[in-house]
This record gives C-alpha cells, sequence and structure tokens, in this order.
C-alpha cells in the first residue's frame, strides 16, 4: 500500500516549493520514535528483549504512542475531493483496516500478558478502535471549514506514508537470528503487494 498507493498519491499531487519528501522522512523518525513506546505492535508483533516489567511500566505510552499512530491513519481518509484527481479511498480504507487486525491482536495479547484487568484491556482496545475514525472526522471536518488547507493536507498526508513506509521496510527487511530472510515473510510480502494492487484497480 505505500508504494503503490500512498508515495505516488503523495508526488503526483505535490506542488513546487513544497519539499514533500522532506515529510515524508520526518514521518519515517516520528514513526521511529512512536515505536519506542509501542515495542512495534504498529506491524503485528512485539519485540520484548529480557523482561515484560518495562511494559508493564510503560502500558500507558504503549496506548499513546498506539493511538497517535491510529489518528494519523485516519486522517488519509479524509475529503478526497481536496486531490486533483480522483482519491482511491476505499482501496486505503482495505489496507488499513487489514493493517489494524494483526495490530489490535497483538496489542491485546501484550495486555493481556501484562495482567491488566479485563475493564481495563476493553477500555484501551476502545481506544485504540476509536482513533482512527476521530482521525478521519476530525481532518475532514478541517477541509470542510478550510482550516486545512490542500497543502497543509499534502504535508499531513506526507507525514503519514513515511510512518508507513518504517513499518512496511521494518516488516520487509528484519531479519531472524541467523540473518537469513524468511520464506514465510517473503510470501506474505508478495501476497500484501498482490492485494494492494487488487484493491487499487479494482475499487
Amino acid at each position: 500500500m505505500t508504494i503503490i498507493h500512498l508515495l505516488p498519491e503523495v508526488f503526483y499531487n505535490a506542488g513546487e516549493g513544497i519539499g514533500l519528501g522532506y515529510f515524508v522522512s520526518l514521518g519515517f523518525f516520528i514513526q521511529l520514535a512512536l515505536e519506542h513506546f509501542s515495542g512495534g505492535i504498529e506491524h503485528g508483533h512485539v519485540h520484548i528483549h529480557k523482561s515484560t516489567s518495562a511494559f508493564s511500566s510503560r502500558s500507558v505510552f504503549l496506548l499513546i504512542s498506539l493511538s497517535i499512530h491510529a489518528f494519523l491513519e485516519g486522517t488519509l481518509l479524509a475529503h478526497p475531493n481536496i486531490f486533483e484527481h480522483e482519491h482511491n479511498s476505499k482501496a486505503l480504507l482495505i489496507g488499513i483496516v487489514l493493517h489494524k487486525i494483526p495490530a489490535a491482536i497483538a496489542l491485546c495479547s501484550v495486555l493481556m500478558s501484562l495482567m491488566l484487568s479485563r475493564s481495563r484491556i476493553v477500555l484501551y482496545i476502545t481506544i485504540f478502535a476509536v482513533a482512527s475514525p476521530i482521525g478521519l472526522l476530525l481532518s475532514d471536518n478541517l477541509i470542510v471549514v478550510d482550516i486545512l488547507s490542500g497543502e497543509l493536507f499534502l504535508i499531513l498526508f506526507a507525514i503519514v506514508s513515511g510512518n508507513f513506509l518504517h513499518i512496511s521496510t521494518t516488516i520487509f527487511f528484519a531479519t531472524d537470528p541467523e540473518h537469513k530472510l524468511s520464506a514465510q515473510r517473503l510470501l506474505i510480502s508478495i501476497l500484501g503487494a498482490l492485494i494492494a494492487v487488487l484493491a487499487e484497480f479494482l475499487l
């Protein structure tokens, strides 16, 4: 989705002097910072090294970092008329939903491993679930009332594209302890690319 849809969308609509590449890079490093607190849940698994106690003491930061990422994702689905050509929000929505499923499962697994109360786990999952719709509603309304201009939205789009670029490259280039490319990871990456292509052309 990042390479086939998001980045082409950003640079197709780029005007002169905006320098969207800088904002893509900014988004890349923002996601790097967020993963310091989330442990990589955004891409469907968690990197826990020596102890889970650190995650226990930072459960709130875990929720905040994931919610920020989910909120930014939701902004991508905002008002399509801001682009000069047809903005394929349906393909983007499918990509985000498919991306959210493993992230939600990983989050739930971490929260359960921390032995949090059931009510607290439900609260965390609910906040994570509504973060993207809130991002969509807020950005769409800011566009409608002309607070978020087309240029500012493109900058936001570039930043979130940088977020996704970090996640997608982390998934693909992460290696096992023996530094061998996993056949399973390669097949999943190819399958994901095929789904993105089909969504782009069929929707």
